[in-house]
């Protein structure tokens, strides 16, 4: 009994612990992360693109791209700057437009690779840091991720702390981390799924084109995203 008190007293401790940072609502924020970390969206058909079609080192590090850019949003929605992006008409087209121009240069770069000795040469070599350097940007330059931050976070923060950047740090490091998991998760199954598939070096090829099919695809729905 005085076990399950303690245990009771333990969980309790944390909630006031995350109150106190005007945290509040938190088995609705959990339940809430959950649905939407297992949702699939940009950032996780641009890792299961890589993971699929360079293997599962290009897609932990596209993973870590994500993260980083991830983090980023994170810092602006809790120092008011994604709120002056989503205002401005200007700088909200600005940054969807780069996106689905950077989106579109991935995919026809992957579709206009030449031949298979091209793009076995490409799949053996994979540069991680141009890979990492993509995930960051892939993120960063999404305003749909931008407006998600801003509504999802302030619903679990009191009115009263509004204006504290403590409770959005912690809420969006407390959606990083299983988010995080998940897609490692998810590059390595789709690499070794992939790696049963790819026996043949022609489907390999297709594999590639497709997945640049999937990145302007995105790029067409980014350049078409509104505001409201």
């Amino acid at each position: 009994m005085a076990k399950i008190l303690g245990g009771d007293r333990i969980h309790t401790f944390h909630f006031i612990s995350l109150n106190m940072f005007g945290i509040t609502n938190l088995p609705a924020f959990f339940v809430a992360s959950a649905l939407l970390i297992i949702t699939p969206g940009a950032d996780t058909m641009y890792i299961l693109s890589r993971s699929i079609t360079q293997g599962k080192k290009a897609g932990i590090y596209s993973v870590l791209g994500i993260v980083t850019g991830s983090l980023c949003h994170t810092t602006f929605a809790a120092f008011g700057l994604s709120l002056i992006v989503a205002r401005s008409a200007v700088a909200f087209d600005m940054i969807k437009y780069a996106g689905a121009v950077y989106l579109a240069y991935l995919g026809f770069k992957m579709l206009l690779t030449k031949s298979l000795a091209q793009f076995e040469l490409k799949t053996r070599s994979v540069n991680t840091q141009k890979v990492y350097i993509s995930g960051i940007l892939t993120n960063l330059l999404n305003p749909k991720v931008i407006l998600f931050y801003l509504v999802f976070l302030p619903q679990f923060v009191k009115t009263s702390e509004a204006h504290n950047p403590v409770p959005f740090l912690i809420l969006g490091i407390m959606f990083i981390i299983p988010g995080t998991i998940w897609c490692i998760m998810l590059a390595v199954f789709a690499s070794k799924l992939a790696d049963k598939v790819k026996k043949s070096g022609k489907v390999s090829l297709w594999l590639n084109r497709v997945t640049g099919g999937v990145f302007i695809a995105l790029g067409l729905r980014l350049a078409l995203l509104s505001k409201n």
